[in-house]
């Protein structure tokens, strides 16, 4: 049996110099970046969209980066190393979810939105209260997700750093914050692409990197790997079988079917992920990006797997858990381990670089959330449901809808796509062809986007607050609330509006706040926050939820809810304003 590897310990003295270059570095080059695409345009187009022009390659590394947050490189493996297999479903979660963004929302959702997903419901169904509510759901979603990325920054900082000192982290969370403002409010989706572009790339490599000397480290026998992980996790042979973290009794096992439900059915509902495909010209380029996207999720989760237990085999899961209660620097350790060990040069050199990819990662998903959610701010709360003044008289679109559904590519379609590009830059788009053409708010387009400037400020500061009562807990269990939020809230509406027929302006509105509300609630009144030693509250008791994921509770409650109030709806639905959208999501007539 080989010898366990004597527990690292962070790097100290004179190695943080080279740690704090390489993140220095990767915040230059991010800024430098966000300099650069700021300069090629301010119109909304180029804001919220990134001017529609990126390939399938760029996006689907986009995507992935987006995917891949801080909640997968530090959260995942750092759960794998605690808890063994019952970690190692987590990554499962997150993998097959993509499977529902493939089959059932990629394509549709490109074709019949344009820039957030309250543009996919406006375009049948024409109501202020249907942007608000889809655009404050996603805000909701978003501060959840972001609260994770920041946590997991100051973490890796405090480490690196060697130091658990609370101001430590908290001088982190506040910087990633800043950047992250910056790099909205000056850069917008362009800049915010190519950022996670870059840093799908180096993550990847960087997981490659590991895993070949992991692999090399134990001359490509797996199952030695299990074995030495199995021994130093000091719980021997039930740490390579379920039910260490989940199993103990039946409310966890309870705990772990609603936390894989919010992570199979949270990815087609995340507004980050949704902005990404109105960045591709067109729903064929869009479902490209998601296959790319797919096989690069994938390929990281094997190697997320391998690293998770590399950790334990190398580091064990008490020295884990000591350098972070929830195991969030147990792929930095692991780098330390690999590249010779607390000491040397190549341990110490692995280490920052590992250590600098992770805050690149943080540094980019914080960005594309924080522009996902300004933008549901700003488009959908502020220009759509507050100042917007929707054109054309009730029911106008009735007969263009009925052309539309009998004629596909017909004359409306011709209009659209003889639109020049440069008009619809300007939003000056056919007020006929835009999607929720007759709620297109009466707002300049200036306007709008200084307000998601402003608002990236004030989601930012409020996201830095939050954070900072969340320090103890695990960025990968944070992030599966954002997903049960976004699978309780964003998704049974958008289904039902791309599917169901006579789904109603009021059906929406109670499926968001019927699955939204009940999610939050439940969370708020659950082991998370308050009752127990890593709680956001440890000394305050007020929980009365045993779950800590709502999900199998929120999640049939926003489909419940939906159903009940289109049935309950005094308007019906209208037929043709269906037909026009069912036509322009399968075939993407009219699209923008």
């Amino acid at each position: 049996m080989r010898a366990a590897t004597p527990p690292p310990v962070a790097p100290t003295g004179d190695h943080h110099g080279l740690a704090v270059v390489l993140f220095a570095v990767v915040v230059l080059v991010t800024l430098a970046i966000t300099f650069w695409a700021g300069r090629r345009g301010g119109a909304a187009e180029d804001f919220y969209a990134g001017g529609r022009d990126f390939t399938p390659l760029q996006n689907g590394f986009a995507l992935s980066g987006d995917y891949l947050s801080a909640a997968s490189f530090l959260g995942v493996a750092g759960l794998i190393a605690l808890y063994g297999y019952d970690g190692v479903l987590y990554s499962i979660g997150f993998l097959v979810a993509w499977l529902v963004v493939l089959m059932l929302v990629a394509e549709l959702v490109r074709n019949a939105g344009r820039y957030t997903l309250a543009d996919v419901l406006a375009l049948r169904l024409r109501r202020r209260k249907v942007r608000a509510a889809a655009g404050g759901a996603s805000v909701v979603v978003t501060l959840f997700y972001l609260v994770a990325q920041m946590v997991g920054a100051g973490s890796l900082v405090a480490l690196l750093l060697g130091t658990n000192s609370a101001q430590a982290r908290t001088w982190t969370i506040v910087a990633v914050g800043g950047l992250m403002i910056v790099y909205v409010t000056i850069g917008g989706m362009r800049a915010t692409t190519w950022i996670q572009i870059v840093k799908a790339f180096l993550l990847i490599a960087g997981s490659v990197v590991l895993t070949v000397l992991l692999v090399v480290r134990f001359h490509g026998d797996v199952a030695e790997l299990m074995r030495q992980a199995a021994q130093h996790s000091g719980a021997g042979q039930r740490y390579l079988e379920p039910g260490l973290k989940y199993g103990k009794s039946f409310t966890s096992r309870l705990d772990f079917f609603s936390l894989g439900l919010a992570l199979v059915l949270g990815t087609a509902g995340l507004p980050h992920i949704l902005s990404r495909f109105y960045t591709v010209p067109t729903a064929r380029a869009a479902r490209r990006s998601t296959m790319w996207a797919i096989g690069l999720v994938g390929g990281f989760y094997l190697m997320a797997i391998a690293l998770g237990l590399g950790a334990t085999a190398l580091i064990g899961s008490a020295e884990v858990r000591h350098a972070n209660s929830a195991g969030n620097t147990a792929v930095p350790l692991l780098a330390l381990v690999l590249g010779g060990g607390n000491g040397s040069t190549g341990g110490v050199v692995l280490f920052a670089l590992i250590s600098a990819i992770a805050f690149a990662t943080i540094l980019a998903v914080v960005a594309g959330l924080t522009l996902a959610s300004s933008a549901a701010f700003a488009h959908d709360i502020w220009a759509g449901a507050w100042r917007g003044r929707p054109r054309g008289s009730r029911g106008g679109r009735g007969a263009r809808g009925g052309r539309a559904a009998r004629g596909g590519r017909g004359a409306r379609g011709r209009r659209s796509a003889a639109v020049p590009a440069s008009r619809r830059a300007r939003g000056q788009t056919d007020a006929r062809t835009g999607p929720g053409a007759d709620d297109v708010p009466a707002v300049a387009e200036q306007d709008e986007v200084l307000v998601a400037r402003i608002a990236a400020v004030g989601i930012g500061a409020v996201a830095i607050v939050l954070s900072l009562f969340a320090q103890q807990l695990n960025v990968a269990f944070l992030v599966g609330l954002a997903f049960a939020v976004a699978a309780s809230a964003n998704l049974p509406v958008l289904l039902y509006s791309l599917f169901w027929r006579r789904f109603t302006a009021r059906g929406a509105v109670w499926s968001v706040y019927g699955g939204l509300i009940p999610a939050v609630v439940l969370v708020i009144f659950s082991p998370v926050v308050s009752g127990t030693k890593v709680a956001l509250f440890p000394g305050m008791d007020f929980h009365w939820f045993p779950l800590e994921n709502p999900g199998i509770v929120s999640i049939p409650l926003g489909f419940l809810a939906g159903w009940i109030g289109t049935l309950t709806s005094p308007e019906p639905a209208d037929p043709d304003r269906y037909a026009e959208l069912e036509v322009r999501s399968l075939t993407g007539a009219g699209a923008v």
